[in-house]
């Protein structure tokens, strides 16, 4: 037997990293090995097909190999996400394992084409240096910063169905795009530094006037500290119910987590209400210190009234306000964005046109961009970066 289909024999023993072997090109790399000097149309499909599933990726096999190792979601990783160390015939499994999947992701074009029947020119590609072994067990080290399964992939997620999924696409705001309210931005910042220090993080309220950078200082924030264990997750205000069992599923997570609900807002009979404030006012579930909910809304209160509910019918009326108004203070940290004055809103132009390489006279710039924001309604960082978006595509 060939070293290469011995190779291929020896990855139906895998227990561990068993899931691996159900990837697309993984699967056709074993049937290539299988197929090397045996049947020449068997060789090209196996080939063809792996290299489609690898080039959808990339072109490195051996990271491209490695980036399933470490998001495969397995009971060894689980347990040592636990904080629960392995046997020692686990331990001695998942080295065995990590070494023959060294083993496989060194393999190269070359190595592999000498074996083949097929002599005609095929598709390459590349291959790195990786000791899967001393690698697997450094990303243990630090699982509360690398994560693992999807959280080892993405950095940003939804709940759909009511199971987490990973956004693709997320949004690529970061703190150096951003201008103005340096010290708001602060106060997010340093709450986020507590939750990933280990220390009390508080639940925040962003509040203040559209356009105003709320969302984007979440996001942005969230971008900065991925690499520290951060992790974002999205949730609509009509999955505020589903939050209980998403918090149980989180609370033994080594990562740390914002739970971010842009554009929030409640009618006087809105179900979702009582859902939030019995997380925010600390029920059982919402005991999981390393997640913090991160909020935004244009109104102060969350709560939209109209005048029918100031003069209600409500036998404890003043009750009744008082716990439709009261939501916002429980949250431990209230942010306020204000609308930019003149001069702050043509401070954020100046930085975003320095950015941006514009170089108008600032009496033109000003001109122009107070204009601008005379049309769209007023002034705001919004406004500002969609003039000089303008600007740029000389529109």
């Amino acid at each position: 037997m060939s070293d290469l289909k011995s190779l291929s024999l020896r990855m139906n023993s895998l227990a561990i990293f068993r899931g691996i072997l159900e990837n697309t090109a993984v699967s056709a790399f074993l049937r290539l090995l299988d197929s090397c000097g045996t049947d020449e149309r068997a060789e090209l499909s196996a080939y063809g097909e792996f290299i489609g599933a690898l080039y959808a990726e990339g072109d490195n096999w051996s990271e491209y190999l490695f980036s399933l190792v470490t998001e495969d979601e397995n009971p060894y990783i689980l347990r040592a996400a636990r904080g629960v160390r392995p046997t020692a015939a686990q331990a001695e499994c998942a080295k065995m394992e990590l070494t023959l999947l060294t083993e496989l992701s060194a393999l190269t074009p070359d190595a592999i084409r000498e074996k083949m029947l097929c002599k005609a020119p095929l598709p390459s590609w590349e291959t790195s240096k990786i000791d899967f072994a001393a690698e697997y067990s450094r990303r243990l080290d630090n699982i509360a910063v690398y994560g693992y399964g999807i959280y080892a992939k993405y950095g940003t997620f939804m709940l759909r169905g009511g199971k987490l999924a990973p956004v693709i696409n997320p949004d690529p705001t970061s703190l150096s795009m951003l201008s103005g309210y340096e010290r708001e931005r602060k106060l997010v910042i340093d709450n986020t530094l507590a939750l990933l220090d280990g220390k009390p993080a508080a639940n925040t309220l962003l509040y203040g006037d559209a356009g105003t950078g709320k969302s984007s200082t979440v996001k942005a924030v969230a971008n900065e500290f991925r690499d520290k264990g951060l992790r974002l997750i999205e949730l609509k205000k009509s999955q505020l119910h589903e939050m209980p069992e998403l918090l149980d599923s989180l609370g033994g997570n080594p990562l740390k987590f914002i739970l971010f609900i842009d554009d929030l807002s409640f009618t006087r009979d809105d179900d979702d209400f009582s859902a939030l404030k019995a997380i925010l006012e600390g029920s059982v579930s919402s005991k999981t210190p390393n997640l913090v909910i991160y909020a935004t809304s244009n109104r102060r209160h969350l709560v939209k009234e109209t005048f029918s509910d100031r003069e209600g019918d409500d036998i404890h009326h003043n009750d009744t306000i008082e716990e439709m108004i009261s939501l916002s203070a429980r949250f431990g940290l209230t942010i306020t964005f204000q609308r930019p004055d003149k001069r702050d809103y043509l401070s954020i132009v100046h930085d975003l046109a320095e950015r941006g390489g514009i170089e108008l006279p600032p009496d033109v710039l000003d001109t122009k961009a107070e204009a601008f924001a005379l049309r769209k309604g007023g002034r705001s960082p919004r406004v500002a970066k969609q003039f000089i978006d303008g600007v740029l595509a000389g529109i």
